[in-house]
């Protein structure tokens, strides 16, 4: 991951990285209801910061994967 990336992430794109980070090894798709209710965040929140999480140079690749009761993100570190 890149510094300067890291740097202009929000403190809500930190925690949803963090948490892809910390269950991706176990678990390959994720819910934003879901990680919304880990993290104290609405779905809402979570599909609108992970978008920007997509778009830069992480060690996490993220895939919109589907939409059923809330999206659902394809994920692999």
């Amino acid at each position: 991951m890149s510094t300067a990336m890291a740097a202009d992430l929000t403190g809500k794109q930190r925690q949803i990285l963090q948490y892809l980070r910390d269950n991706a090894g176990t678990k390959t798709y994720f819910k934003s209801r879901l990680i919304g209710k880990e993290l104290g965040m609405t779905a809402k929140e979570v599909g609108s910061n992970i978008t920007a999480l997509q778009s830069g140079d992480f060690d996490v690749d993220i895939e919109k994967w589907g939409y059923s009761s809330s999206t659902t993100w394809k994920v692999n570190v």
